[in-house]
């Protein structure tokens, strides 16, 4: 399978001069590939080739005075450019087939994105050299910071800066799935708000929010960036400023994606989930909390991480009455408004947790084997038996009255703990009690 490694880049003054360049020459191509079928197309003509489009804007291109200056980056990024162009036509005319999810059509690149890529395949002879340095061609050796060691030698990488001016290298590696040793637990996972996810085996996560945490700061930078005049460059400063602090929330976000998913596909063998409709929540007043919380790239985690290491990964349709149906006995109860956190079955009398036992419901519909006994805040009232609806005092007299406390015992009760002090005939109140210093300590003859 293909894996995906990322590395951060720190390019000197000329290099960020010459991935701009990249940048720039990459786009155009890519722009005028896109026009170039756009009025093929309305003029009645077959989309033209690839291998034409190559010829035309990148061969005869670099000969004309006009686009000279693509002569300036490696060939490779251009011919990649085109290959981005299919892909993203394919893409389209599979989402109007019905074969992925819908997507606009192609639109052009403009200078001004957030986001700016470039890829070198094997034959534009990039290498990782001896120092440790990515080296590109007509661009130089660029530092990297390496976290990890690749495990095997990458076919591609991809050059990218985003919005907050940070350069990232992507490189694109072939490894073998690695099978974790068998484990016994299976798990299903209930999504949520309140909580980022319920397990079937009544663990509760809490959602860490991100974003709300902070709002306050992203509310400053963007007043101030609101503030600046369009086009100067103290508008560009306070827009990095702004892309940089989101970036934060993002990465604080994906890094907690990645443990909770490592964690839980570690310790189960199976997992269950539930196909969510986020679309359909993200256009709801939860909207800001939904895309906080970012449950498809926490499931997409999953996903790839259950058959990297041979886990069963499962999803259940997002139809199933999780939500409405009792784990205990199985009979469904009807929908609940979202306030009810805790419900009573009112055939079983089972009073159940709704998240847990939701998350229940998704492992059974699964097929996983799961046991309900965590869906249950506590078990239903069960009837005594007929023997069993006396008193039974084992043996021991009935005693009338309150029993005396012995020297030095303890007693509680509403008004908080009570001591006992030797030599006193009166229990004293404790400070934290709500009747402290109430009574008076009377001592033995009495005196006060």
């Amino acid at each position: 399978m293909q894996l995906r490694y990322s590395f951060r880049l720190y390019p000197n003054g000329p290099q960020r001069s010459a991935l701009a360049r990249s940048f720039g020459c990459a786009r155009v191509v890519y722009n005028d590939a896109l026009r170039a079928r756009e009025t093929a197309r309305a003029e009645g003509e077959p989309f033209p080739r690839t291998g034409d489009l190559s010829k035309l804007l990148i061969t005869e291109a670099k000969k004309s005075e006009e686009r000279a200056w693509l002569g300036e980056v490696s060939a490779v990024v251009l011919q990649q450019s085109l290959r981005d162009l299919d892909t993203a036509y394919r893409n389209f005319f599979d989402s109007l087939k019905g074969k992925r999810p819908k997507m606009g059509a192609p639109r052009f690149k403009s200078k001004r994105d957030n986001r700016h890529a470039i890829r070198f395949t094997a034959n534009a002879r990039w290498k990782i050299t001896t120092g440790g340095d990515l080296s590109l061609p007509k661009i130089g050796n660029l530092r990297v910071r390496w976290s990890r060691t690749l495990p095997s030698v990458p076919s591609t990488v991809t050059v990218v800066k985003d919005a907050a001016g940070r350069y990232f290298a992507s490189f694109i590696v072939e490894t073998e799935p690695t099978t974790l040793p068998d484990v016994d637990p299976v798990v299903g996972i209930d999504l949520g708000l309140g909580h980022f996810a319920v397990l079937s085996d009544g663990t509760k996560i809490d959602a860490p929010r991100y974003l709300r945490r902070a709002e306050k700061k992203l509310k400053r930078e963007q007043r101030s960036l609101s503030r600046k005049a369009k086009g100067s460059n103290n508008r560009d400063k306070a827009r990095v400023k702004v892309a940089r602090a989101h970036a934060r929330v993002a990465d604080a976000r994906r890094e907690f994606h990645h443990q909770l998913s490592t964690k839980i596909i570690r310790d189960n063998q199976a997992v269950a989930v539930e196909d969510l409709a986020v679309k359909g929540l993200a256009r709801t007043r939860l909207a800001k909390s939904v895309h906080d919380a970012g449950w498809s790239a926490f499931l997409a985690m999953l996903e790839y991480k259950a058959a990297r290491y041979g886990r069963t990964f499962v999803r259940i349709g997002r139809f199933e009455p999780t939500s409405q149906v009792c784990s205990q006995c199985g009979v469904k109860d009807g929908p609940k408004p979202l306030h009810i956190r805790v419900w009573e079955c009112g055939a079983c009398g089972a009073v159940l947790d709704r998240d847990i036992n939701a998350a229940v419901n998704v492992a059974k519909a699964a097929g996983l084997a799961v046991t309900a006994c965590g869906a249950q805040v506590r078990p239903g009232h069960v009837p005594a038996q007929r023997g069993e609806t006396r008193t039974h005092r084992d043996g021991q007299t009935a005693v009338v009255g309150i029993p005396a406390l012995k020297h030095g015992e303890r007693k509680s009760s509403r008004m908080g703990p009570r001591r006992v002090f030797p030599g006193w005939m009166c229990v004293q109140p404790s400070r934290s009690g709500g009747d402290a210093g109430r009574f008076p300590a009377v001592r033995p003859g009495g005196g006060s």
